[in-house]
């Protein structure tokens, strides 16, 4: 994440009242993110996660509905007439195996969608957005003094496979609950501890990601010319889809495309009848990815074609996430706030081509969005490295089997961070 070394920067305000007794909360909030790392669980699997943040919302005072979107929680907070702000964040692990060396560190098991086991891990940090909103709600409950308006706490599932916000919208989250003003969220990443980075505009790529099947005619490897040879097909359409960036992509323009996974075949010696591609497309432009997304197609279809495949390829949507966006004028609001309560608030100098569903909570009510990312990495992990380049090459980032926020005062920071955005919306008492 590169961002220009310019910063946002404010004398921290008087007025921190929303933090008083967050301290105290901090011990209990720490071991409840532990428990929640230890205890990672798949995309739309959440359920025993769901379970704690229901519970810790009823303690504090919120109104809670389960099963928004499937596992999906939603805390309403209604406390007089005001302006409606959703907090928002994803609860859902990955299928990575943990090596972290933590003492809390994740040794759980899940079977997979495709009924697979694999190892969980809460590689990308949702643990720790999770505790923070928990922190966040139990401080705004118990300092209702101080604002006025209502409050919105959405969980939501399924963020790593981009289902979880569809689904919640699909379930009826903007008509059975408040439609929110502004919609609000974070992501915590291997940024330096006690900073903050965003932007306005496009913040995070679109992402479309498709299975496409390719079909030939199987036979005894030592008869390759009585068969379609689905591998051979695949290898070449895997280095034919390179050219679509290279060569049908303007400079000034930017794509990535990428096939993850290529499966055919079962021994050495059987031409298979087909092989699987998993290929994902990431774009910062409407137009740019239709016309990236128009050219694998034809790619995959050519290449079938020129191997005289005796079908064509089939291809199925495994997920999608749109732009994400953020409002210029709630950006800059919002980023105030966060500088004024003492954290440096870095621009990024460029979009990030990873991939969130947090911006369709907010297109889908018509407001404004705002997201941003938050440090969880020791400042001296960086001692010698540029602050406005790329990270050092020693420092894990998310989705990495070593990936470890620094849990205190990473948790802390996330807290505030929401504590500070919320402040600045809501109206005060």
């Amino acid at each position: 994440m590169e961002t220009d070394g310019s910063l946002t920067a404010a004398a921290p305000r008087e007025d921190v009242a929303l933090r008083d007794g967050l301290n105290t909360r901090l011990p209990g909030l720490g071991l409840l993110y532990r428990d929640l790392h230890s205890h990672p669980e798949l995309s739309m699997q959440e359920k025993r996660t769901a379970g704690i943040v229901a519970a810790e919302l009823r303690g504090q005072g919120w109104d809670v509905t389960e099963g928004v979107g499937g596992t999906g929680v939603v805390g309403l907070l209604r406390n007089g007439e005001g302006p409606v702000v959703a907090l928002r964040a994803d609860m859902d692990g990955l299928p990575v195996r943990e090596a972290t060396g933590l003492d809390y560190a994740s040794t759980d098991t899940a079977l997979s969608p495709d009924g697979e086991p694999v190892p969980l891990m809460h590689a990308c940090g949702h643990d720790l957005h999770t505790a923070a909103l928990l922190g966040a709600t139990a401080q705004l409950a118990a300092h209702r003094e101080l604002w006025r308006g209502t409050l919105l706490a959405v969980f939501q599932p399924g963020e790593e496979t981009g289902a979880g916000a569809r689904a919640m919208l699909a379930d009826g989250l903007l008509e059975r609950f408040p439609r929110p003003d502004v919609v609000l969220g974070q992501h915590v990443g291997p940024l330096p501890l006690g900073s903050v980075a965003t932007r306005t505009g496009v913040l995070m790529a679109a992402a479309d990601s498709l299975r496409a099947r390719l079909l030939g005619r199987g036979g005894h490897g030592s008869a390759p010319h009585t068969t379609v040879d689905p591998v051979v097909m695949a290898a070449a359409t895997v280095m034919r889809l390179q050219g679509i960036v290279a060569r049908e992509v303007s400079p000034t323009e930017s794509a990535v495309v990428t096939v993850g996974s290529l499966r055919a075949g079962t021994k050495e010696n059987i031409i298979p009848e087909e092989a699987e591609l998993k290929i994902n497309i990431r774009t910062f432009d409407p137009a740019v990815r239709e016309r990236v997304l128009a050219a694998v197609r034809r790619t995959v279809e050519g290449e079938a074609a020129t191997s005289g495949a005796p079908h064509p390829p089939e291809f199925s949507e495994l997920n999608s996430f749109p732009l994400t966006v953020n409002s210029d004028g709630a950006t800059e609001r919002t980023v105030r706030a966060i500088a004024a309560g003492g954290t440096q608030v870095h621009t990024m100098r460029s979009p990030l081509s990873g991939s969130e569903d947090f911006g369709l909570l907010a297109t889908a009510a018509g407001c404004p969005s705002v997201f941003w990312f938050f440090g969880g990495t020791e400042p001296s992990s960086w001692e010698g490295a540029d602050p406005a380049g790329e990270q050092p090459s020693t420092v894990h980032g998310n989705h990495s089997p070593f990936f470890a926020p620094v849990a205190d005062p990473a948790l802390r920071n996330g807290v505030t961070h929401l504590l500070d955005a919320a402040a600045e919306w809501l109206d005060p008492a």
